[in-house]
């Protein structure tokens, strides 16, 4: 029988997580298309629709992940985030030129290219430091999920305070920061994030205190953004001040680092390796948990290490399928929990219910933050960066918050986690239909409800899809999942929001549209959407419950049977 080897990195998980933090604030670079939609609107003279337009570029760029959810497979994540380095650069790097007006007379086309460009760099950096870091934590994906995807939530406000304290509330002073910033951060995070020897879970003791110490930084540093955005809202403050937010937002983004600093100085005893007996096969020690079982398991969609770990695992169990008289049995397909190809999870019904559910959910949340500049004019604010403040922090509690508590539930009840979807557009649904009445204070509970909504579907939709279909491909998966984003983006908000804009503001006779009429109908519309994804995310949820009860049953992972990849 073949030797089984599993390879793997010597180094923590810990401080790839540290560095993948600095690096998903990066991957948020598209939420800051409200900060600066204004001055190419008054720069280049657009229109609402040809604003809007871009918007969906924005929105195109930062979901098309395709290719690096294919290559993530191939190529160490370094090249990964190498190529979002470059597309950030040049892509920023146009439209910086044009808005700055350093060059002039770009023609309208080449910044929708520019605009799809740069923020497809958040697909690359988001795929990098996102794959790597569940396969780094098999274990704790919800977790894990919702630490990076808070991060991702987080990086509007830390934008947003950069933007009024540093870069002088100036669009021209943002974009050279997006060109040039993001770049400098990313080349510096790149050695860090690499496969490292997977998390073992249940074996380390300290794992669960070293999470919720990532996440509690996580909610200091949101609250903390959060305030210090109003009070520089609020109050005009010195040079020397405004450096003293930005190096305290600073320390709580390094924070994470105190982990594997603690775990330097204050190493944990190192258990004993495992024995191996004449046939060369691997032993466990005595007292040793499953933990070495799960490594060694084919076809595992908990770490499947064999997969990306080692390039002749899968040919070495094939081998292992030979039995009885040289007769050889046919592999049979993948059952929901394994690990499927990229085409056996596309004729399953659950992958589309899941896209569809998602598409239709994010499809709602986009719209409404793509619009929030235009939105809260309508409602008669002269300054939306507050809204988009709040916004970007209960986007973070949903991401951050559902990660943390559809893990609880997934261990200590085996619940499926797209019922928290169907939570999040239960709350989109209602909060869509009384924003269309324009109640007395909406607009920022609206903001703050739909931001929690728009949070909880982008960060759950990640751990399950990976527990239905498996890690082995997941890269391409997850990036074909969050092709629902620009999809909802170019019919929600492209073809539905600002043609609605655009006809009332034409009613009266201004490029600015001022009411509730301005997007009445499109959050009506977005209402009975998300309407819809809420009877689809009941029937998923009714559809996957058996397959987290044998995922989860007794309150752990547990391994599925090998379906012979």
């Amino acid at each position: 029988m073949p030797k089984i080897v599993v390879k793997a990195g010597s180094r923590p998980p810990w401080v790839g997580l540290a560095a993948a933090a600095w690096v998903q604030v990066c991957a948020g670079n598209a939420y800051n298309f409200p900060l600066y939609s204004t001055a190419l609107k008054s720069v280049l003279g657009y229109n609402q629709q040809q604003l809007t337009i871009l918007g969906v570029a924005n929105d195109i760029g930062e979901n098309v992940g395709l290719i690096p959810g294919i290559v993530i497979n191939k190529f160490p994540p370094w090249a990964v985030l190498f190529v979002g380095v470059v597309s950030c650069l040049f892509g920023y790097g146009v439209l910086w030129l044009a808005v700055s007006g350093t060059v002039s007379g770009l023609p309208y086309w080449l910044l929708f290219v520019a605009l799809v460009v740069a923020t497809n760099s958040n697909a690359w950096f988001g795929t990098a430091v996102l794959v790597t870091n569940m396969r780094n934590f098999p274990l704790s994906r919800g977790t894990v999920s919702g630490i990076l995807k808070g991060y991702v939530g987080l990086s509007a406000s830390v934008y947003t305070l950069l933007f009024n304290v540093a870069l002088d509330k100036s669009a021209t002073k943002l974009l050279l920061f997006l060109t040039v910033g993001i770049p400098i951060i990313c080349l510096a995070m790149m050695y860090f994030i690499r496969p490292c020897t997977p998390a073992s879970g249940e074996e380390d003791s300290s794992e669960h205190v070293h999470f919720v110490f990532t996440q509690a930084a996580n909610v200091v540093l949101a609250i903390y953004l959060v305030t210090a955005t109003i009070v520089s809202d609020v109050i005009s403050l010195s040079s020397a001040v405004s450096y003293v937010l930005i190096a305290v937002m600073v320390i709580f983004l390094i924070s994470p680092l105190a982990i594997p600093i603690k775990m330097t100085l204050f190493p944990a005893p190192k258990k004993a390796l495992p024995a191996t007996d004449s046939s060369d096969h691997l032993v466990p020690s005595e007292g040793e948990s499953a933990l070495t079982d799960t490594l060694l398991t084919p076809s595992s969609s908990a770490t499947h290490l064999g997969s990306f770990l080692d390039n002749d695992y899968s040919s070495d169990m094939e081998t292992l399928l030979a039995v009885g008289e040289g007769a050889v049995k046919k592999k049979r397909k993948p059952k929901r929990g394994e690990d499927f190809t990229f085409r056996e999870a596309m004729i399953k019904a659950d992958f589309w219910l899941l896209w569809v559910v998602y598409f239709l959910g994010v499809g709602a949340g986009v719209t409404i933050l793509n619009n929030l500049a235009q939105i809260g004019v309508a409602f008669g604010l002269d300054d939306t960066t507050k809204v988009l403040a709040l916004f970007s922090f209960c986007n973070f509690v949903g991401r951050l918050g559902s990660g943390a508590v559809s893990e609880h539930f997934v261990r200590s009840r085996a619940l499926p986690r797209t019922v928290w979807m169907t939570c999040a557009l239960v709350i989109m649904t209602m909060t869509l239909i009384l924003f269309a009445f324009d109640l007395n204070g909406i607009l920022y509970v609206a903001a703050a409800l739909i931001g929690v909504a728009y949070g909880i579907l982008y960060s759950v939709m990640v751990p399950t899809a990976s527990e239905l279909f498996g890690l082995k491909h997941f890269g391409i998966i997850y990036t074909t999942m969050l092709l629902g984003n620009p999809a909802g983006a170019l019919l929600f908000s492209g073809l539905l929001a600002g043609h609605v804009y655009d006809a009332e503001a034409a009613k009266q006779g201004s490029s600015t549209c001022i009411g509730v009429d301005c997007f009445k109908l499109t959050f009506l519309a977005l209402a009975s959407l998300c309407g819809l994804g809420t009877i689809l995310s009941v029937i998923l949820t009714v559809r996957i419950r058996p397959v987290y009860q044998m995922l989860y049953a007794g309150g752990s992972f547990r391994l599925p049977h090998s379906s012979g990849h």
